[in-house]
């Protein structure tokens, strides 16, 4: 293996080796204490070293990078102490995610560091996110993001290299060619001669590396990211190498030929660079000896110190805690002057004052710039903002939301205009996995707004019409609002943005311009989960949401004889049970109304609250109206009768009469 060296001084060399020494070092131990039970799992990066390290190295310390499961000595190299790593990989309360989460799964601002998640494609999008921040910012740094040959076939991979190449984001993409993902060889995987070759594609730069050889990669990457940070832009780097071990170690190598191992193991990034800087007299045998002897003692020293730390607290009330970080609404009073507008204008003067009101605020999504979006709510936006905040983007959501999560690593809020709501199916896996799950496992926030026009009643067939609010009501770390008057609308989208938490903000299509209110001028906001009673009376409740609230409303105009609590929820996660439940045991019977279909929506569960705490109250079973359960017809006599409302009157007239 040759080694350029040129004007690398000994000190630098020596530490180079150092470094990898000490990854393998901590993986050898690893292996024993997995054998032992005192880890669950491990992913093995040996012979794999001079990768992380090297680039780890050629990187300056603030800039970010974002990991694999076998970049080891991207950890260590950044000096993160080993008692804390060790804790994190045993489960323990003092590790990155308090036990919740395992091995790399996890992130550090501290060292600049952002861990993966299971679904490997995401974090290309987030390292595109930090990048952005970089880019606006004007900073001059570099972000690099790792994944490998079997990431490379994911959408993410494509959607994240194709919006850095668009917006010319500082990027190093890594992609470290491994010879397998898990048991699936590279030649199932792609069908070019090479992965590199893929940036071409992109209008991307490329480059191949031998990841083998340290010097290679601390030379090679130290002078791609310099050039980046003069001139900043994506490159696409190729890191060839081999998969010594499994993919984890459970997994083996059993389909792996002999030959190929046999080869690989004579090109050891640590035995090769250790055999160079002995035959040139750099270090001697002594030397490495008291490398390996003072790395083993910090080793085993830190390892001491995390068997003593103790595993998570199990409290019930720690873990609800911390799934949403602790936001403190403080109440910006609404002005007595009003205007009497739709309430697609009411949304667009939200964003407006929101973007007055936090001057590093992005908004992105598609056709939103000069176009104005498809409903026009950031109409005139770029004239006022500029477009490194009204960013139109490609058709690839899951890239954008994953974006966003980047910019939130950053401090920086975000908003994300999905076209409609509908198309939230191709980024459902960031939203789902990434944004919801980051504050509870280690403690990121997702500063992350989604808008989502939503809805049937126009005519827009399967695919623009579906209100799709119960797929996200069922994930733990994510808030839902759906307002149903330009008023609420205004107050409750500037609270989602200063909320620090991720929301899904859903506006119903149908209601943008057929539903006008007094709304107050200038900046005010409305507090999320609390439900706004909108009629009060005494002989039935009736709780929905969003286009329904208006329906209700007219058909209750058509009943003198009876008074009717009518409660508008607005906010569907934090949920107002308490509302609900005073309501029902006042009035004693409750008819729930939603457009979504029925099964599984939320009048299924909120039924369930009210079984469980009014049952004793009830005069009559509580009925749900709602939608029929199949996809949403385009034609307007089909469309009618999907949506619930014709069977909500009858319904409603049924249980009055109970």
């Amino acid at each position: 293996m040759l080694f350029e060296i040129a004007d690398i001084k000994t000190l630098k060399l020596v530490e180079l080796y150092t470094a990898m020494m000490k990854s393998r070092l901590i993986e050898e131990k690893m292996l024993i204490l997995l054998r032992q039970g005192k880890i669950s799992k491990w992913f093995s990066g040996i012979g794999q070293e001079a990768i992380s390290i090297g680039l780890t190295h050629a990187l300056n310390e603030e800039e970010y990078i974002l990991p694999m499961h076998r970049n080891l000595g991207v950890f260590t190299s950044r000096n993160i102490p080993l008692s804390k790593l060790f804790s994190q990989w045993q489960g323990k309360a003092s590790g990155f995610t308090k036990g919740r989460d395992r091995s790399f799964h996890f992130g550090t601002k501290d060292f600049h560091i952002v861990g993966m998640i299971s679904h490997l494609g995401p974090q290309m999008g987030v390292a595109d996110g930090i990048a952005l921040h970089q880019l606006i910012n004007k900073t001059k740094k570099v972000t690099a993001v790792f994944t490998g040959d079997g990431g490379t076939s994911e959408g993410d991979f494509h959607e994240a290299l194709n919006v850095a190449s668009v917006w010319n984001l500082p990027v190093l993409f890594c992609i470290e060619n491994n010879g397998y993902g898990l048991s699936t060889s590279t030649k199932e995987q792609y069908n070019c001669e090479n992965l590199a070759d893929k940036g071409l594609g992109y209008g991307m730069e490329s480059h191949i590396i031998d990841g083998n050889n340290i010097i290679e990669v601390y030379r090679k990457i130290g002078k791609i990211a310099n050039d980046i940070r003069k001139k900043p832009r994506p490159v696409l780097i190729e890191f060839k190498t081999f998969r010594i071990r499994g993919h984890e170690e459970a997994s083996g190598v059993k389909y792996v030929p002999k030959a190929l191992i046999d080869t690989w193991a004579k090109k050891d990034p640590i035995s090769n660079f250790e055999d160079y800087l002995t035959n040139n007299d750099i270090i001697n045998i002594e030397d490495i000896q008291t490398i390996k002897d003072s790395l083993n003692l910090e080793i085993n020293e830190n390892l001491e110190l995390a068997y003593k730390e103790p595993f998570p607290e199990t409290s019930i009330e720690l873990q609800l805690s911390d799934v949403f970080k602790k936001f403190d609404f403080i109440d910006s009073p609404a002005s007595i002057k009003t205007k009497h507008i739709r309430l697609v204008d009411a949304i667009s003067e939200g964003l407006d004052e929101a973007m007055k009101k936090n001057n590093s605020l992005v908004i992105m999504g598609q056709d939103i710039a000069e176009y104005g979006g498809v409903f026009k709510i950031t109409e005139g936006f770029v004239e006022k903002y500029g477009k490194d905040r009204v960013r139109n983007t490609p058709i690839c959501e899951s890239s954008i939301i994953e974006i966003a999560m980047g910019l939130s690593i950053c401090d920086t809020k975000s908003i994300v205009e999905l076209q409609f709501g509908d198309f939230i199916t191709s980024g459902f896996n960031p939203v789902v996995n990434y944004l919801a799950k980051s504050y509870y496992r280690w403690g990121q926030n997702a500063d992350v707004v989604l808008r989502m026009p939503c809805g049937a009643g126009v005519g827009a067939g399967p695919f623009h019409s579906q209100t799709n609010e119960a797929w996200f009501t069922k994930t733990p770390g994510l808030k839902v609002v759906y307002p149903a008057f330009p008023a609420d609308a205004k107050g409750l989208l500037i609270s989602s943005i200063e909320d620090p938490n991720p929301v899904l903000f859903f506006e119903h299509k149908a209601l943008y311009r057929s539903v006008r209110q007094d709304v107050p001028e200038g900046y005010y906001n409305l507090p999320l989960g609390k439900a706004c009673h909108l009629t009060h009376g005494n002989d039935l409740t009736i709780i929905t949401y969003g286009a329904p609230v208006h329906k209700a409303l007219e058909i209750i105009k058509k009943i003198d004889t009876h008074t009717f609590d009518l409660i508008d929820l607005r906010s569907l996660c934090p949920l107002d049970k308490d509302a609900i439940i005073n309501s029902v045991k006042k009035t004693g019977k409750a008819i729930i109304l939603q457009e979504d279909s029925m099964f599984g929506g939320l009048a299924s569960e909120i039924s369930s609250i009210i079984m469980e705490n009014c049952f004793e109250y009830l005069d009559a079973p509580v009925i749900r109206v709602a939608s029929l359960d199949t996809p949403i017809p385009f034609e307007k006599s089909l469309e009618d009768q999907y949506l619930p409302y014709d069977r909500f009157e009858i319904e409603l007239n049924k249980l009055l009469n109970y």
